[in-house]
């Protein structure tokens, strides 16, 4: 099954400028390489929240985990995050493994992270190495 991919820059997503990447299909190691290609681009330029929309999204793989991750590395070095909504149940299943990683944000809509980014104004980002700097030693 083919991916298709649609970026929506400059969207507000509560009062913060998002890059939303929109995915339709499936992820896995043969497509994975085309939504590569676009994050590169998209990430090279200025992007100040960077939200997943998996709503349409049927598969996902190891291959497309790898880069969700990097694309969260990247944005947690610029101080910001890589959140994650609209997950369908079998993608959604993919993102119970993984989210007891450091890190990761997966919301159930837009609004839920609305919600969250409300809360999180005047927030440091979370440290996401724990046991690395930010932390007092007792």
């Amino acid at each position: 099954m083919p991916l298709t991919i649609q970026i929506e820059k400059g969207k507000t997503v509560h009062s913060a400028e998002a890059t939303i990447i929109k995915l339709i299909g499936s992820l896995d190691t043969a497509t994975a390489p085309e939504l590569e290609r676009e994050m590169t681009k998209t990430l090279a330029g200025p992007v100040n929240e960077l939200v997943s929309d998996l709503g349409l999204l049927k598969f996902v793989s190891s291959a497309g985990l790898r880069l969700f991750s990097v694309a969260r590395k990247q944005m947690t070095m610029r101080g910001s995050h890589a959140t994650f909504i609209n997950l369908q149940p079998q993608v959604e299943e993919v993102f119970a493994i993984i989210q007891s990683l450091p890190g990761i944000h997966v919301f159930k809509d837009l609004e839920a992270l609305d919600r969250y980014l409300e809360s999180r104004k005047g927030l440091k980002p979370e440290n996401p190495w724990p046991g690395t700097g930010n932390q007092k030693s007792t």
